[in-house]
């Protein structure tokens, strides 16, 4: 349970920074834009290239990624189905699925990995799923909507290589695949940036709620709650199905996926549909939500399955 609680406090806790550093306006205006363009546009694409750099990519063999991806893709089909009938848009309802399925598996998962599951090796399935294709994949289809790949059919399938997020996530797998050895002079520097990604996003998000409405009001609140639902209940309910009545996974084996499964949407969701202009309240209000959610659902799952 200490896992739990420790991930969430330190989140909380840089959030709370932000959200004073909106009230008295220390950053001035465009402190958050300022953020939330430094995270996306170089800490964030850093960040990724040094973490799967040096990952072990044979992990996207395992029993546990299968877990994760068809989790995910449940219930991030299930809100692309409603936002379709609904109407909701095409950026709109991507930024809705990410929230519906993209866990914080960094700057939560890895301590929550590390005082509940034991390992912080845990969590590298869902991060290198995340990592290498939902990011990839969600930013192009982000891209795409608002018309910022316009062109021919060539320039368009070129759009992942114009993405910073999507380019350092490809670059890192890239290097992890060849065995090559990045010199530490090279990625001392980048690792330096990539630590300001985190920081950043969760100082952004602070300042973002500072003189914003509650949430679950307006006309995000029913996108909100059913994002929300299907993060915090949805894809762990589906994880557990699948990994002991498909995988037959049981013990620790099965706590790890149904706990990763848990964990809330990312904060650096909210990044995302602030750089694109789209569904940024939605982000807003299901990533803050869904964390408070997460906290009785990871204790329970604990729980019962520890």
């Amino acid at each position: 349970m200490q896992g739990v609680l420790t991930g969430f406090a330190v989140i909380a806790v840089v959030i709370g920074v932000g959200y004073v550093l909106g009230l008295r306006g220390h950053l001035g205006p465009q402190g958050r834009e300022v953020l939330t363009k430094l995270a996306f546009h170089v800490a964030s694409p850093a960040l990724l290239f040094t973490t799967l750099a040096t990952a072990d990519l044979s992990v996207v063999f395992s029993a546990r990624l299968l877990v994760t991806a068809l989790s995910t893709l449940a219930v991030a089909g299930a809100f692309v189905a409603v936002g379709v009938v609904r109407g909701w848009g095409v950026g709109r309802t991507t930024i809705g699925a990410l929230c519906s399925g993209y866990v914080n598996s960094g700057n939560l998962g890895i301590p929550i990995a590390v005082y509940v599951l034991g390992d912080a090796s845990l969590v590298a399935p869902v991060l290198l799923f995340q990592l290498v294709l939902v990011t990839p994949v969600a930013v192009t289809i982000l891209d795409l909507s608002r018309g910022g790949a316009g062109g021919t059919l060539w320039r368009r399938l070129l759009t992942p290589l114009r993405n910073p997020i999507a380019l350092g996530s490809l670059a890192g797998v890239a290097v992890a695949a060849s065995g090559f050895e990045v010199p530490d002079p090279v990625m001392d520097p980048i690792t330096l940036i990539g630590n300001m990604s985190v920081p950043a996003v969760l100082l952004a998000f602070g300042i973002g709620l500072c003189g914003s409405t509650m949430p679950l009001r307006g006309v995000e609140r029913r996108p909100v709650l059913l994002a929300v639902a299907l993060k915090a209940v949805g894809q762990p309910a589906v994880a557990w199905a699948l990994a002991s009545g498909v995988f037959g996974l049981r013990g620790p084996q099965l706590l790890d996926v149904v706990v990763t499964s848990a964990l809330p949407a990312a904060q650096n969701l909210y990044t995302y549909a602030s750089t694109y202009g789209v569904g940024e309240r939605l982000a807003r209000d299901a990533i803050l939500v869904s964390t408070v959610v997460s906290v009785p659902v990871l204790v329970g799952v604990a729980a019962v399955l520890g």
